[in-house]
């Protein structure tokens, strides 16, 4: 299913935005990008926020940690080089 252009160039100028005012990066590889991108839109559309792909919605207060950037992000790069899901990167 092809998601709407609109929400996904949206997404992604808010992302590069967030990624270039915290000093990392999107993931410069457009398959991937455009993949965890589409993931987010389709979490956005059915739980109306943009939940990490590569967590697990549990349905409690916890859940806002996960919500993109997650609260996890910025020492997965530092440790690996990039996040869990891939979608920002050092």
């Amino acid at each position: 299913m092809e998601l709407n252009s609109d929400n996904k160039e949206k997404l992604k100028k808010s992302a590069e935005e967030y990624a270039k005012k915290t000093g990392i990066k999107t993931n410069p590889n457009k398959k991937v990008f455009d993949s965890i991108a589409n993931s987010l839109i389709k979490r956005k559309e059915k739980f109306k926020e943009i939940y990490c792909p590569c967590r697990v919605i549990q349905g409690n207060e916890k859940d806002k940690e996960i919500i993109c950037p997650c609260v996890f992000h910025r020492g997965e790069i530092e440790l690996q080089g990039h996040c869990k899901c891939n979608f920002f990167v050092g």
